[in-house]
């Protein structure tokens, strides 16, 4: 009809650009800094096992409704609980799940921020600029937490701006397989050194007498953390998928693709805690760990 226009809606190219971008949504700082710091604070390989019944039991299941909701409604997370429903509060369960998120987005950001400053400390070590490192991995500093931070929004803005398929598909399958294989290689190296074996008993030998209310708690939050559940991110990917694709299958491999990776940062983190202890670096007080908020950037 004349004098009206229609904008096309994006979609995804491929199934797996599908599956690496929402692992890619999924996969992250809660599998790769928060799971291995509760793994090694909250139980050792009894956490991993009640963490992997939480995430198969639940956290698939609310992961395929997401995904499910995303493509009925073919909407973002506020219209499409308003499109389930004609009650005018329902729309509110969706707007609460993108509140989260902007929530989780605040301290992310931070974290984020401090990969990067540890991931060029070395390169400015080596240029012998030690103060410029200082203070890349001086954590309490509130300037180079927002400056840093601020370099990483926008970097995520360009890519999201890039759209689905020539944005964040394009980005994760050049990403998704770059982190697996970091984490490979990293994983290759601290089993060759003195002291892995002992964190490598513990992440995977359970002590079942260390699993009580708490620890299942913490495991499902962690859980439904991890797969970026109750947020709105879902919903918003599945308003993208191909009404043919079959979507427990897509939502199984995105759920081993999460699930595989924080296995890996576990075998990666905790065998390197106890490389560090066995190096006389001060990592447990006690039972507790010495810092837990930078943890992972410390020992790597």
């Amino acid at each position: 009809m004349a004098g009206t226009s229609t904008t096309e809606r994006g979609a995804w190219n491929s199934k797996l650009g599908f599956i690496l971008a929402a692992a890619g949504s999924a996969v992250g700082l809660g599998n790769i800094w928060g799971f291995p710091t509760k793994v090694a604070t909250e139980g050792g390989a009894a956490y991993l096992i009640v963490y992997l019944i939480c995430t198969f039991l639940i956290g698939f299941p609310v992961m395929v409704a997401e995904l499910a909701i995303g493509r009925k409604s073919r909407k973002n997370p506020v219209g499409a609980f308003k499109a389930l429903s004609s009650n005018k509060f329902f729309p509110l369960v969706g707007l609460w799940g993108v509140i989260c998120g902007v929530m989780i987005l605040s301290f992310y950001t931070v974290i984020a921020g401090w990969a990067f400053g540890f991931a060029f400390e070395e390169i400015f070590y080596y240029f012998g600029w030690q103060q410029a490192a200082d203070l890349l991995t001086d954590t309490g500093n509130g300037w180079k937490n927002a400056i840093i931070a601020s370099a990483f929004m926008f970097g995520t803005i360009k890519i999201i701006t890039g759209g689905i398929s020539d944005g964040i598909e394009r980005a994760t399958k050049f990403m998704m397989p770059l982190l697996i294989g970091i984490i490979v290689i990293m994983i290759g190296y601290v089993l060759t050194q003195p002291g892995a074996y002992e964190g490598v008993r513990e992440y995977l030998l359970p002590d079942f007498s260390k699993i009580n209310t708490d620890l299942i708690f913490s495991a499902m939050g962690q859980a439904f953390f991890s797969l970026s559940l109750g947020m709105g991110a879902l919903i918003t990917y599945g308003s993208y998928l191909n009404k043919k694709e079959n979507i427990p299958q897509a939502a199984a491999f995105v759920t081993l693709a999460d699930v595989g990776i924080a296995f890996l940062a576990g075998l990666l983190i905790i065998p390197a805690m106890y490389v560090a202890k066995n190096a006389g670096i001060e990592i447990f007080v006690g039972d507790q760990l010495a810092s837990s908020t930078d943890l992972v950037f410390q020992i790597l």
